[in-house]
């Protein structure tokens, strides 16, 4: 099953090579860059996204923020996952009190986050969990 994957990370580069890798395995992907563009993303209802990658250091806050802000609002997506260069089991804890699915570390190998996209948009299937983050 394919869907709709919301990238919010403020690397340009990482973002647009998670983008090509993503449809390129036919989900459809938006991308942003700051925790403001991210949660304008959920102003439309038409269109959702079914999972969202967050890195945590974004230029205008946290980006586990998103997360608070959409479960708030009633908005938040199936899953929600973190993205970050730390190697922190402090990190991992936090993400996932906040409500976080996975904890990814990056860089994520383009495999292994093509196959848990995919893992997650088939609940059916097991979920998908990563061993990226210990």
């Amino acid at each position: 099953m394919y869907g709709h994957v919301l990238i919010v990370e403020d690397n340009a580069l990482v973002s647009s090579a998670m983008r090509i890798l993503l449809e390129a395995t036919g989900h459809t992907v938006t991308e942003a860059a700051t925790t403001e563009q991210a949660l304008a993303v959920f102003d439309n209802p038409d269109n959702p996204p079914d999972v969202a990658l967050l890195d945590l250091t974004l230029p205008d806050g946290d980006g586990l923020t998103i997360l608070t802000r959409l479960q708030e609002l009633g908005r938040a997506p199936r899953i929600c996952v973190a993205v970050t260069g730390h190697d922190d089991p402090e990190v991992r804890s936090r993400c996932l009190a906040a409500g976080c699915h996975d904890v990814l570390l990056k860089p994520v190998p383009a495999r292994e986050l093509a196959r848990l996209v995919t893992a997650w948009m088939n609940p059916d299937d097991g979920g998908g969990h990563s061993d990226t983050i210990a």
